[in-house]
């Protein structure tokens, strides 16, 4: 028995192997561990990377986003982009990251990379490339005066429906380090990636530009409006591929009247311009008829369109400027819309606010009030709509406060570079699509309206 217990005793292990053994096989586990959450981290992190190149709209926004994601990603000091021309032969655009203002300044004068070294040979042969040295590298070229002098690069191809669109680098970890095999898979899944964020946004912009092409089509080509003068600008809004149904309109009539309209149709479609093509062609043939006041035409229109469309909500101003005997008289009635801005032969503004009336397609029956002021010469009316001005983090009395400095500040310029200039610097957040008209009476002496002097435009 005795010797059975000593046989046994060898065949066990000593328990200080065991413990040898364990402990190895749990600091393994825990090594596995650790790199399956850095795989998880990292793989989150390229969720989320591809999720803000996706938020962005613009081609510009897009290809910095790229970058700044890869370099976050990565852990990179310095990253760039460079856009292949047309040839695929050298680059014609490229978006640097990381450079300190010393080194820009540095390099200040230096022509951007075209696509030569290394670079070019990413261009030439457009499979990932890892380099530790890069001076070492048979395709360096060396670095211009200036350039910071960079040891470590990693490269991959971005492809763009099959075709190489361009390269983007990354040069130098933070942690001094190599790039390694996860930096390089993690690059080249975010490439992927991006090549379909620059589809989508070139998708955009085509789409956004046919639906600007089509909507400036439906809007008319001011006529010449002698003796005023008169401009008028439309800006779609920010967001892609939206339509709009803001629209604005000037018509000569007889006896040196002039007729002006701007409104805004309901939505953000096709469906939106097409109601909001037939609705200005309707109010064009009912212009015509010189008896009618401004709220009765309005009236007409409203009735006109309830019975033979299905037309959605819109607000619009038509006014008429009519020629007095020491200038001229506006007359106007609104449905819904936001008062016109006036500004005086002396550049104050001032809002001609009066009773709004209801929007069309609400209540044909509904009466609509007719308002005048009279207008010395030298003076601009400002007609535009609520894409101008709406900002959802502010009331719209600030914004039109904004807005009414804005017109006094470029009151002199002339009247095309007038709008123009509203149409950049306007108060809102460009969700809408906007419309700015303006006309100026012929300059001259100013003089006061004498059967009206209050001129309160009530």
């Amino acid at each position: 028995m005795a010797g059975d217990r000593e046989g046994r005793r060898r065949r066990l292990p000593h328990m200080p192997d065991l413990h040898l053994r364990l402990r190895a096989e749990l600091g393994r586990i825990d090594e596995e561990l650790r790199a399956l959450l850095a795989a998880m981290d990292r793989l989150q992190g390229l969720l989320d990377a591809v999720v803000a190149i996706s938020r962005e709209v613009e081609l510009p926004a897009v290809l910095r986003r790229i970058v700044t994601t890869a370099m976050d990603l990565v852990g990179a000091k310095y990253g760039a982009l460079g856009v292949l021309n047309e040839s695929g032969e050298r680059l014609e655009r490229f978006i640097a990251v990381g450079l300190s203002e010393q080194e820009q300044a540095d390099l200040a004068g230096t022509d951007l990379p075209h696509g030569h070294g290394v670079l070019g040979h990413l261009i030439r042969h457009p499979e990932p490339l890892r380099v530790d040295d890069i001076s070492g590298h048979p395709s360096s070229a060396g670095f211009p005066p200036g350039h910071p002098r960079l040891r470590s690069l990693l490269g991959v191809a971005i492809s763009v429906r099959g075709e190489i669109y361009g390269d983007l680098y990354l040069s130098e970890r933070l942690d001094g380090q190599s790039f390694d095999v996860h930096d390089e898979n993690v690059l080249i899944a975010l490439a992927s990636a991006a090549g379909i964020a620059i589809e989508n946004v070139r998708l955009f912009e085509r789409v956004r530009v046919g639906a600007e092409q089509f909507q400036r089509l439906l809007l008319p080509t001011l006529p010449d409006l002698w003796p005023f003068s008169a401009a008028a600008i439309y800006q779609p809004a920010a967001e892609p591929s939206q339509l709009g149904g803001d629209w604005y309109d000037a018509v000569l009539l007889p006896d040196n009247v002039v007729a002006v309209v701007i409104g805004d149709v309901v939505g953000h479609d096709l469906q939106a311009a097409a109601n909001m093509a037939s609705t200005r062609n309707m109010l064009r043939a009912l212009l015509f008829d010189r008896v009618n006041p401004p709220g009765a035409v309005l009236t007409q229109l409203d009735r006109t369109l309830q019975a033979i469309t299905a037309n959605p909500i819109t607000t619009t101003t038509l006014a008429r400027i009519e020629p007095e005997a020491t200038g001229w008289r506006l007359r106007w009635s609104t449905a819904g819309h936001v008062p016109p801005l006036l500004i005086t032969p002396e550049r104050r503004a001032e809002y001609l606010y009066a009773e709004p009336g209801l929007p069309l397609g609400v209540d044909p029956e509904q009466p609509r009030p007719d308002h005048e002021r009279f207008l010395p010469p030298d003076t601009t009316v400002v007609f535009f709509t609520d894409g101008l001005v709406e900002h959802p983090d502010r009331p719209i009395d600030r914004s039109l406060n904004e807005l009414a400095a804005l017109a006094t500040l470029y009151s002199t310029l002339p009247l095309q570079e007038f709008v123009q200039a509203l149409a950049d610097h306007h108060p809102s957040d460009g969700h809408d699509d906007m419309a700015v008209l303006a006309l100026r009476t012929p300059p001259g002496h100013a003089v006061e309206d004498p059967a009206d002097p209050s001129d309160d435009g009530r």
